[in-house]
């Protein structure tokens, strides 16, 4: 479609595929949210009360790789303001683990959690991760924002949310 309005209406298109975005002003609750929205929202809640338990889905080896949001809109920007015409990924490189991405939410929140695992919860495919070798070829760039570094801000203003009473709008 993309290819059809560039040349027959001459419109400047781009296909971007997006690797899991996260960060302030994203859904954090409500079911719909990201795995570091998720995982930091359950390390607030447990640090505020006696329950220090988590669920993770699966076995916790799954592997993703989370891209935040500054990096997805300076990327968006360079891909657009490009020649770039065929799809291209926009996502971070950096993989973790589903269980070390709760090891930096408890470091974050200072708590210890205990997790249990629901094998019978869906897990999603084993492992995913965005493949940067076009971007890389064509800007010379790719995301940057360590995980850490995003998890902090994010962690921080869920923790503003709940702290004023606000609920997680669902997109």
């Amino acid at each position: 479609m993309c290819r059809h309005f560039r040349e027959d209406f001459k419109v400047d298109t781009r296909i971007v595929r997006y690797h899991n975005v996260y960060g302030p002003h994203g859904t954090w609750d409500g079911g719909r949210e990201k795995a570091p929205a998720v995982i930091c929202r359950k390390a607030l809640q447990a640090k505020h009360s006696n329950s220090h338990e988590i669920e993770i889905w699966g076995d916790g080896h799954q592997t993703r790789s989370f891209m935040y949001i500054d990096d997805c809109l300076t990327g968006t920007t360079a891909i657009m303001e490009s020649d770039i015409l065929e799809p291209i990924n926009l996502g971070s490189s950096e993989l973790v683990t589903i269980n070390q991405l709760v090891d930096i939410a408890e470091d974050i929140a200072q708590v210890k959690l205990t997790r249990k695992y629901n094998l019978d919860a869906p897990k999603g495919v084993r492992g995913r991760n965005s493949d940067n070798t076009l971007i890389l070829k064509k800007l010379n760039w790719e995301p940057s924002i360590r995980l850490r570094d995003g998890m902090e801000k994010t962690y921080q203003w869920i923790g503003d949310q709940i702290l004023r009473g606000q609920k997680s709008l669902v997109y």
